[in-house]
């Protein structure tokens, strides 16, 4: 693979591998810097009894969103600890936003950065751990007799939007 298809993103190519087939980290070093942002966002489905709890701010572990929050945040400063290969980036800004519904608590997360790479990983990581805070703080609320969870889920994680800019 040519230096050129690794820092143009070619579909067609694998980046994250060698000749070998050896994992490698790709080098964006020659790529300029520039500005970037990446949102993404996915929901979490609760009985409505919970989402009820959610909001009325009753729920025994804590603040819901608040902790959820941070938990995503924290998530996105961390994100290329836990993915390999990832770069580390400078994180410019971080916005999280919490759609309530009936059944349903919706989390999007905006990332912005200036630099070599993108952030979509970052937010992603942001999504998904801050909806995890959230159903670790009202996993009790959510078990049935039999200790499972039925009606809880995870779902539709995805990236909405990702530009890049000069600086």
């Amino acid at each position: 693979m040519s230096e050129e298809d690794k820092t143009t993103g070619d579909a067609g190519d694998l980046t994250h591998v060698d000749d070998d087939g050896d994992a490698q980290m790709v080098d964006v070093g020659a790529k300029p810097d520039s500005r970037r942002r990446a949102v993404a966002e996915g929901t979490i489905h609760l009985r409505e009894s919970t989402v009820d709890a959610v909001r009325a701010d009753e729920v025994e572990k804590g603040e819901v969103l608040a902790t959820a929050r941070i938990g995503a945040i924290q998530a996105v400063k961390h994100t290329w600890e836990t993915i390999p290969m990832c770069h580390q980036i400078p994180v410019t800004n971080v916005d999280t936003a919490f759609d309530v519904a009936a059944d349903t608590v919706t989390l999007t997360v905006a990332v912005e950065t200036t630099g070599k790479t993108g952030c979509e990983m970052e937010a992603l990581e942001g999504v998904t751990t801050g909806l995890n805070v959230v159903w670790d703080m009202v996993k009790a609320a959510e078990k049935d007799a039999d200790g499972e969870y039925p009606e809880t889920r995870i779902a539709d994680v995805r990236v909405v939007e990702k530009t890049k800019a000069a600086p």
